[in-house]
């Protein structure tokens, strides 16, 4: 049985950062507005191929390659600078504030967890007002490995001062709420991304239609 978590943690890109405003840099450096997802899909399965083979690629250069590729090479190198600027001005989602503020203030520590640099992380909460939320910081590059590899969800929850049963991850993505679970630890999905959660992936604890019910929902969990 679900009991409630000591700490949470929570995905960054896509779960509490909004990307569209990316499509606008896109389009100033010659290229369809449209190509975000499909970039932002290229670049998580090359990250997600890099750990399985046993390597690591740090997030500015798996962004970086995967640009070049998706524009057709056609970018140059100080067009993907300005496009990868952007990631240290992108704006919260508007539940992201209240859901991290629900949590704090119910006395979790609340960490997040992400595949994006430490730089851009911390300039991103402290623009959108979160950062006064967050207990701790850990990224992909810190921890030595990418999402879902069990071991990035247990570092997280070492780093919250917890275990992986007492901590939940929060994201919209099934695939990285699927590898929290398989690592041992509690999982709340927003549906504002998917929609619906995808039977291949093993159920989360908590879902809800945004952020602020799925941390409402983890603090109605039994107390262990």
């Amino acid at each position: 049985m679900s009991t409630r978590p000591h700490a949470v943690a929570f995905d960054v890109l896509e779960t509490l950062l909004n990307l569209d405003p990316l499509r606008a840099r896109l389009e100033e450096i010659g290229q369809p507005a449209q190509l975000l997802q499909p970039w932002f899909m290229r670049f998580q399965r090359d990250s997600m191929a890099l750990t399985l083979s046993g390597d690591f690629g740090t997030f500015e250069s798996v962004a970086r390659q995967a640009l070049r590729t998706d524009t057709g090479h056609t970018a140059t190198e100080a067009d993907i600078d300005h496009v990868l600027e952007g990631f240290g001005q992108l704006p919260a989602h508007p539940d992201a504030e209240p859901a991290l503020r629900l949590l704090s203030e119910a006395g979790l520590r609340v960490g997040c967890l992400t595949v994006g640099s430490a730089e851009n992380t911390a300039r991103f909460l402290e623009r959108a007002g979160l950062a006064r939320h967050v207990d701790q910081v850990v990224t992909a590059e810190q921890a030595g490995i990418w999402k879902p590899a069990p071991s990035i969800y247990r570092v997280t929850a070492h780093e919250l001062g917890t275990t992986p049963a007492h901590m939940a991850l929060v994201a919209v993505h099934a695939w990285d709420c699927h590898g929290a679970k398989r690592a041992g630890c509690l999982a709340g999905w927003c549906e504002r991304l998917e929609g619906r959660y995808g039977d291949v992936f093993t159920a989360p604890d908590v879902s809800g239609p945004d952020l602020v019910q799925v941390a409402e929902r983890l603090l109605q969990l039994p107390s262990s």
